[in-house]
Order: structure tokens, then sequence, then C-alpha cells
């Protein structure tokens, strides 16, 4: 089965993609980060109860204010759900602080979703799934392109038009607030650099600058290139013969260390 890496940063059209992957003539299943990221620090799991406790006595409005619609103890009685945009004000931005703050976010938050992206896995692969899309906003960051066969980045080519969309779908956001959420997140433009670096058929940029009609044209051009490179038959020889898949999957697992090694002595060199 073919893991394809799906990556961008915020605002760039990265759940548009993923929606238009989802849907016909695609219908290809997706694993979220971001939904699975909500859920495993819903109130009562380990992942809420984490950050309670170390961001909880320095961030007064950590949970949603008590009302009476929201009870002390939250609807559920396992307490009240986070505050987001207050513990986003905590751990976006590019100060030492902001950056000491999302690591320790990071550290609870993403053990949980990298066991519950297992598991998704685990269970397209055995339903016989040709293909299944890994939808990361931090793909590279993590280091789970590692593990993808393909890897597809959606991003703009100026980073004004990031920032306008950002504003526009979160007018909550002051423009301080904006800039430091884009700030965290490795820049598009270096992504898309990585993904090339991979070369065709394994690493792939959709510009999302136009129309999602002219986005919808570039994504079904870019699966055509991927199925010729990938074809479904492949991934039921590979359901039918386990250790065959496993090594494959090892097979490309080295292959992308070795990929990342080289970028990452090319990134030192231009320092």
């Amino acid at each position: 089965m073919l893991l394809i890496g799906l990556t961008g940063s915020i605002a760039t059209g990265k759940s548009t993609v993923s929606s238009l992957l989802a849907s016909p003539p695609q219908n290809l299943p997706i694993v979220d980060a971001d939904v699975i990221a909500r859920q495993v620090v819903e109130p009562g799991t380990k992942g809420y109860n984490a950050i309670v406790k170390y961001f909880g006595p320095t961030t007064p409005d950590l949970l949603v204010e008590e009302s009476e619609a929201m009870p002390k103890d939250g609807p559920t009685g396992k307490g009240r759900p986070l505050n987001r945009p207050a513990l986003g004000r905590r751990v976006f931005g590019d100060s030492e602080e902001r950056k000491k703050d999302r690591q320790v976010l990071n550290g609870i938050v993403h053990p949980a979703v990298r066991w519950e992206m297992f598991k998704m896995v685990l269970g397209c692969y055995l339903r016989g799934h040709w293909a299944v899309v890994l939808d990361i906003p931090l793909l590279f960051e993590s280091g789970l392109d590692r593990f993808c066969g393909v890897t597809v980045v959606v991003g703009v080519r100026d980073p004004a038009t990031q920032m306008e969309r950002l504003r526009a779908r979160d007018p909550h956001l002051s423009a301080e607030d904006a800039e430091n959420r884009v700030k965290s997140q490795t820049d598009v433009r270096v992504k898309a650099q990585r993904a090339e670096e991979r070369g065709d058929g394994h690493g792939m940029v959709v510009w999302n600058d136009g129309t999602k009609e002219e986005l919808s044209k570039q994504l079904d051009d870019a699966m055509a290139q991927i199925r010729r490179g990938h074809p479904e038959w492949w991934s039921w020889v590979m359901l039918g013969c386990p250790p065959l898949a496993v090594a494959v999957a090892a097979w490309r697992y080295y292959q992308n260390i070795q990929i990342n090694k080289r970028w990452e002595n090319q990134t030192k060199a231009k320092l």
C-alpha cells in the first residue's frame, strides 16, 4: 500500500486538497493528523491532563470559560475543553520561550497522534486499499516523510497571499498573531523544494495561487502520474505477501533517509 504524505503550511489550501483526494474520482482514505490531534487532547485523555498540568498554572484562560452553557467540570464531567486561541498564543511565535512551549506541547501530542495514525494505516492496509493519504501539517518536521512513498506539498508562491487567506479565514487573529502562526512553521516554499528533491513521481508540488478549478486540475495530473508509478495491482500483491510489503517499506524508508541526509548537507553548505 502506498503512503502519500500530504503537507503544506497554514492557509495554503492543504485541507482543500485533502477533501478533493477523499472525493470522486480519487476516493482515497485520509488519515488527518489535525483531527487526531484534537481527539487526543479531549477532556479526560492523557494528553488533556498533561497540557492542563504544564500550561494551566501560567495560562489562566487555558480552558473554555465557565458559563451557564459550560459547567465547571465540562459537559461530560471530565473537564472543560481547551481554549485553543489561548493555547495558540503560548506556542506560536519564534521567540525562545514560544519555541520551548511548542516543543513541550508537541512532546505531549505527537506520540499519541502517531499511535492513532499507525492503527488507522494498518486498518487501511488490511482492507486492501491501494493508497492512503497522511494529511500531516508537520510532515517533514516530524520525520514522518521517511515512511511515505510519495510526498505532496500544497503551496503558494507569494507569502502575502498566504497571509491574506489566513486573515480572511481567521478574522479573530491580529496581524501579529497571524504572522506568528506562519513563522511557527517551515516556509512552504522550502517544503516545496524538499518535495522536488525526491524526484519525479516521488515528490510533487501543487501550487494553489489560482482558483479551485485550477488546483483540482493540477491535483488530477499529479495523481495520474502517481498512479502510473504505483499501479493498483501492486497493492494487492503486497497484501497477499506481507514479507514483500515489509521489504518494500524498508527500502522506501532507507531511500528517504538518504534523501533527507542529502537535503540536510545541502542546507548546511548554504549557511
